[in-house]
């Protein structure tokens, strides 16, 4: 059995047309950056755009309740469960072109070349692209694909809200995709996902691809730290309940703990978002709303890492006065990946001649959440500028993105002819 080989220049093609969509020129850099935010306008253009291009392949679409789409390839026995292969298209508000994009996209470029070479599969072959994997704009990353593995509910999918108090079930509505299937989904032969590493190991290792064994435990919150707003010039500072401050002591309290090894050697910790009320130079911040973003390899240390940060907000609220609420929006434990598809994709990157190694993904995908229901393995792709992401300067070869799509193909089609 002979597998195709991917069309580098279509692959191409199709993630600097998907580019386009959302296209943004960044104010700092001068640099064109993608901003295709969650059930935005722009996530419609380019759902519309990936929908169209499933349809010319060939194949049928449906669209579930919380917005998910997939696109299934029949297999010479359709009543099989499918082999499953995506990722997401929204992004963060400064993105790049590859995250998340080239997963979709190299999935339906492997289905082209099979197209191409008439190659049918035995097990249907389906491709999905997930609402909100990025979290960017209703706070619950994974949103889509966590509802289709059933650890969110539908309803409270739909009850989250963005900035303006605007829903998701709002939105999906307005764009036109609240859709009518059953947004459960029954579990996938396997299910594959390509994606750019979003850090710099592979580029600094002068490897083509990385064989990805996991993902870490990620912990997000959201906090409203209630002081008093008063004169900046008036109030002496040991009468202050200063909030802007406590946000400031949180951060460095989150630092020390990331950099003292005392959680692990690979602990990460980030406040994202930080925004005092009433935002002013001479006024003494009253509330700031400001985010918790942890990450560690290991469960224990992520749990510890959390209990400890939990106390420090206690002798916070008791030293300088203020109240503290706090509100987990995402929490997921690590991730193992299936030993034997994750084999599989090595011994294709071996056959390819592909200079390769393992390592465990630092953010947080929709593999993570398929991996409840079925086997699944990702294959990272290096990106340049030590592989920087969320960012304009996101970039990844055309050559790298090919040497990706090959190996995803040539998995997908072995999983697909087994009984």
């Amino acid at each position: 059995m002979t597998t195709p080989e991917v069309d580098n220049a279509r692959l191409w093609s199709s993630l600097m047309t998907l580019s386009e969509v959302g296209r943004y020129t960044d104010e700092r850099t001068g640099l064109l950056g993608v901003n295709r935010l969650a059930l935005t306008d722009a996530d419609k253009a380019g759902r519309d755009l990936v929908k169209t291009w499933f349809e010319q392949a060939g194949l049928t679409v449906r669209v579930d309740r919380i917005g998910n789409v997939y696109a299934r390839r029949a297999g010479r026995d359709d009543s099989l469960a499918p082999v499953m292969a995506g990722s997401h298209i929204d992004s963060v508000p400064t993105g790049g072109a590859f995250d998340g994009a080239l997963g979709v996209l190299a999935a339906l470029e492997a289905v082209r070349s099979l197209n191409d070479a008439g190659a049918k599969t035995l097990r249907p072959i389906e491709i999905a692209f997930f609402t909100d994997e990025e979290g960017a704009r209703f706070g619950t990353d994974m949103l889509g694909s966590a509802v289709a593995v059933g650890r969110i509910t539908l309803q409270e999918a739909y009850s989250l809200c963005d900035e303006t108090g605007t829903s998701v079930q709002q939105e999906l509505s307005r764009i036109g995709y609240l859709g009518a299937a059953e947004e459960r989904i029954s579990p996938p032969h396997a299910y594959l996902e390509c994606h750019v590493e979003q850090g710099p190991i592979l580029e600094a290792a002068g490897l083509d691809l990385g064989l990805v064994t996991g993902v870490q435990a990620i912990s997000w919150q959201q906090l409203e730290i209630h002081g008093k707003s008063a004169h900046a010039g008036t109030t002496p500072m040991d009468l202050r309940k200063d909030a802007g401050l406590v946000a400031s002591m949180i951060n460095l309290r989150m630092h020390e703990m990331a950099t003292s090894g005392n959680y692990g050697q690979h602990m990460r910790a980030t406040m994202g978002r930080v925004s005092p009320v009433p935002n002013r130079v001479n006024i003494v911040p009253g509330k700031v709303v400001c985010t918790v973003d942890l990450r560690n390899p290991d469960d224990a240390s992520m749990a510890r890492a959390e209990a400890d940060l939990a106390n420090y907000f206690d002798e916070l609220q008791q030293s300088h006065g203020v109240h503290i609420e706090r509100r987990q929006t995402a929490r997921t434990d690590s991730v193992t990946f299936d030993a034997k598809v994750v084999a599989q994709v090595g011994q294709q990157m071996q056959a390819l001649g592909y200079r390769h190694e393992p390592l465990q993904s630092g953010a947080g995908h929709d593999a993570q959440e398929m991996a409840s229901l079925c086997a699944t393995a990702m294959i990272f792709v290096p990106g340049q500028y030590e592989g920087i992401s969320h960012n304009p300067r996101e970039y990844s070869t055309p050559e790298a993105c090919a040497r990706g799509a090959n190996v995803l193909l040539r998995v997908m089609r072995n999983l697909a002819d087994e009984a």
